[in-house]
C-alpha cells in the first residue's frame, strides 16, 4: 500500500484537535473520520505513524484499527508544522513530482517553510 502524506496529516490534525487524547483514552478511528478512505488504509497509515513515533497507543487484534492515546513530541512538531493549509500546500509542491519521499524530508521541509513564512529564513 502507498503511504498518503494528506491522510497522515489528516489524522495527526484530528487526534491534535481532540481534547481527549490526552494519554487517558484510546480512540479508533474509522471510514466515518476520514471520507474516501477504506477501514484498510486507515489502519495502515496510523500503524505508520506509530512506526514513526508521532502517536502513542495500542494496537488490538481485536479492533479494526490501532487505538490512538496522544501524539508524541515529535507528532506534536510535525503537526505544528503542518498544521498551516499554505505551508502545506507548498510542501506539497515541493514534493509534486516525486516517486516518493521520506516522512522525514517532509518534516524538514515543513519547517522550512514555516520559517519561510515566519521570515526567520
Amino acid at each position: 500500500m502507498e503511504r498518503d502524506m494528506d491522510l497522515i496529516r489528516d489524522i495527526l490534525l484530528k487526534v491534535a484537535a481532540d481534547p481527549e487524547l490526552d494519554g487517558s483514552r484510546f480512540k479508533l478511528f474509522d471510514t466515518s473520520d476520514f471520507e474516501g478512505y477504506s477501514q484498510e488504509e486507515i489502519a495502515y497509515h496510523i500503524d505508520l505513524l506509530f512506526e514513526a513515533d508521532f502517536v502513542k497507543g495500542v494496537a488490538s487484534l481485536d479492533a479494526p484499527a490501532p487505538a490512538i492515546t496522544r501524539l508524541t513530541w515529535e507528532g506534536h512538531e510535525f503537526v505544528d508544522n503542518i498544521r498551516d493549509a499554505t505551508v502545506w500546500n507548498s510542501v506539497k509542491e515541493r514534493i509534486k513530482g516525486l516517486q516518493s519521499v521520506a516522512i522525514s524530508v517532509v518534516a524538514q521541509l515543513a519547517l522550512a517553510e514555516a520559517k519561510k513564512h515566519l521570515h526567520l529564513e
